[in-house]
């Protein structure tokens, strides 16, 4: 009687941990797939880090919308360097107060060297006042340059900005007129034109082609083939990746 006592009693034990292991087994697994899973989650949205030039750099202003098949014709009107009929253009979307854009000047310098007449670089200026409040009116100061000087005084003008500025709003005001005198343009008309407020139209033009044509931050370039498509160069990428976007263009032939 005691034998059949105890043995009951076991088995009603057995019955208790059996379901209760379950349980536990279940709650165990429950755990490991909503971590697991968390664990996913996160790899997905987490940003790849920053690998500096090779991924492209570039200062953002807010988000828009637009393509690059819709970036203006080159006229007359614009900046250009090197030759108007080159059968590449690069029309480059820039701030002359982004550090990006002061490292992407250097290197779309040295593509021009390399490519000569094969190529045209096309200055409009997209200034983020959002971030770089100084920079509107050095664009002002620029086009004064192109007003009183011509197209080389323009490019000589933005070299030179580019050459002393730190970038990010670094630049004093008072270095403008200084430029001037330094690529050999008169002072006084250069201040009379500067303080009239010439070239806003121009670059606010310019600031809504750069939106239209999918400018998404600075420095940004279009670069247009001999049959007219369009591809971009996103940021401040190195000399090889511009070359690379400009072998591209010119093997596609009217």
């Amino acid at each position: 009687m005691e034998e059949e006592t105890r043995t009951k009693h076991a088995r009603s034990h057995q019955d208790y941990i059996l379901p209760v292991a379950i349980v536990v087994a279940a709650l165990i697994i429950g755990v490991a797939l909503v971590y697991n899973a968390g664990k996913g989650a996160g790899a997905a949205v987490t940003p790849p880090a920053d690998n500096g030039q090779a991924q492209g750099q570039g200062q953002q202003p807010p988000q828009g919308q637009g393509s690059p098949s819709n970036v203006k014709p080159v006229s007359a009107a614009d900046h250009i360097f090197g030759n108007p009929n080159a059968p590449v253009k690069i029309v480059e979307f820039s701030d002359l107060e982004c550090p990006f854009c002061k490292q992407f000047h250097q290197t779309m310098r040295s593509a021009m060297s390399l490519y000569e007449e094969k190529v045209a670089w096309i200055f409009r200026n997209f200034p983020l006042t959002q971030l770089h409040s100084k920079a509107l009116k050095e664009a002002q100061a620029a086009e004064c340059a192109a007003k009183l000087g011509g197209n080389d005084k323009y490019w000589q003008y933005i070299d030179a900005i580019f050459e002393i500025t730190p970038s990010n709003n670094g630049l004093d005001e008072a270095e403008l007129p200084k430029i001037a005198q330094r690529v050999g343009i008169n002072v006084n008309e250069f201040n009379t034109c500067l303080s009239s407020g010439y070239g806003k139209d121009i670059i606010n033009a310019q600031s809504s082609d750069a939106a239209n044509s999918g400018a998404q931050g600075t420095p940004y370039s279009v670069v247009i083939a001999p049959d007219g498509s369009k591809s971009t160069i996103n940021g401040a990428m190195p000399l090889e990746q511009v070359k690379s976007a400009i072998d591209a263009a010119l093997q596609k032939s009217k």
